[in-house]
């Protein structure tokens, strides 16, 4: 269970689903409702699956290139910090990856869930090194159970998020969203920092 909580805070901390949803109302605001509810569940699901295949698949890729687990927890720390620093001072879409070109070009199309919105506003390089470095650490069948259940809770928390991102933005308006998003940011940096410290520690203890 504490695995489940732990995963499930750090997950919904570096993807920020509630920092999205200025974004989602922007480019869905000519979408009839129906058409925001399918965007917003294909948008889950696309993160989910990137989610899973990241959690699986990761470290396979890390022993194809040669990458030991404390460079991608170094390496992840800094993504992960810099996520945050990004919330705190109000730049999270420059950080992501999108551009004012790419902004533009997204109106002229409507399919949307899976880029910008899954990847990379949401499943970053953040939350794939924080899911890669996870496994590595715990790898029993009761904690990928519960891992597993933990990416699909916060993808379900995504599309919640996002279906109701017009009431959202209605009620928390434009500044309450930038102050949850920099409370977010705060437990980000703490994250990307405890991961660096991890990885140091099990340097020096390995030499």
């Amino acid at each position: 269970m504490e695995i489940f909580v732990f995963l499930l805070t750090a997950l919904f901390s570096v993807l920020n689903p509630l920092g999205t949803v200025p974004m989602f109302v922007g480019l869905s605001q000519d979408f009839s409702k129906a058409e925001r509810s399918k965007v917003a569940l294909l948008t889950a699901i696309n993160v989910l699956i990137i989610l899973l295949i990241s959690f699986f698949l990761g470290q396979y890729v890390l022993k194809f290139f040669g990458i030991t687990i404390s460079a991608l927890r170094i390496a992840g720390g800094i993504i992960i910090a810099s996520s945050g620093f990004s919330l705190l001072n109000g730049n999270f879409n420059k950080n992501r990856g999108i551009s004012k070109k790419v902004e533009e070009e997204v109106h002229t199309r409507h399919h949307i869930a899976l880029t910008p919105l899954a990847m990379p506003m949401l499943a970053g390089p953040g939350s794939i090194s924080l899911l890669i470095t996870f496994y590595n650490e715990h790898n029993s069948f009761n904690e990928i159970l519960w891992s597993c259940l933990a990416i699909v809770v916060v993808s379900l928390l995504i599309f919640l998020i996002l279906r109701s991102a017009n009431y959202l933005a209605k009620i928390l308006g434009s500044s309450g969203i930038v102050a949850i998003s920099r409370i977010i940011g705060f437990i980000t940096i703490a994250i990307g920092i405890q991961y660096i410290i991890s990885a140091v520690l099990s340097i020096i203890r390995g030499i």
